[in-house]
């Protein structure tokens, strides 16, 4: 059988809502088993003290890669039908932009202080409520933003596309970069234990 599933019927909208329940719950409680639940853990990623963050998210990066990359190889995914997000290059730069305000201020990033929130703590249900209010300001407001949210279209526009390089390329240059940031991330959090 290939995948992915859903977009071949091997199961339903109910089932596949079941699937996303549970993979959602064991990753939040894979988070907040790793610590990323917590504000003070996430902002050692601004200091440069603790770039678990990044250490964590290029994991996350390089295994789905490689595992998309060989099991379309071998022919047990089909890349052509899982499905590609399109890119507006300045209205993505600008949600980017409050993103990082927001993390850097909270302490805490959407996922994880949903996970914060879940257990219990002050901080995480501060900034779910302020995500739940921004989203319905900008669901209001969405007339007037409307022309931004169009301007710099570009379709399901990959990595690959934008270097000009073969999808297997693109894999080993993102790996090679992964590998060289996990050790300059073991080298900056030594400095700074020393």
């Amino acid at each position: 059988m290939r995948a992915p599933f859903y977009e071949f019927g091997a199961f339903g909208s109910g089932t596949a809502l079941v699937v996303a329940l549970i993979v959602g719950a064991a990753f939040g409680w894979c988070l907040e088993q790793s610590g990323m639940g917590s504000a003070r853990k996430l902002v050692g990623q601004f200091y440069l003290t603790d770039l678990t963050v990044l250490k964590m998210m290029f994991s996350a990066i390089v295994t789905a890669m490689l595992g998309a990359f060989w099991l379309g190889r071998v022919g047990l995914l089909d890349l052509t039908r899982v499905y590609v997000p399109e890119t507006w290059v300045l209205p993505q730069l600008a949600g980017g932009a409050i993103f990082g305000a927001g993390f850097a201020l909270g302490g805490l990033c959407p996922g994880t202080s949903c996970v914060a929130a879940a257990s219990g703590r002050g901080d995480g249900m501060a900034l779910v409520a302020g995500m739940f209010g921004g989203v319905l300001v900008t669901g209001l407001g969405f007339r007037f933003l409307e022309r931004f949210y169009d301007v710099t279209a570009r379709g399901t526009f990959t990595l690959p596309q934008a270097l000009h390089l073969p999808y297997g390329a693109v894999v080993a240059l993102v790996t090679g970069v992964a590998l060289v940031a996990f050790r300059a991330a073991e080298y900056v959090e030594g400095r700074h234990a020393a």
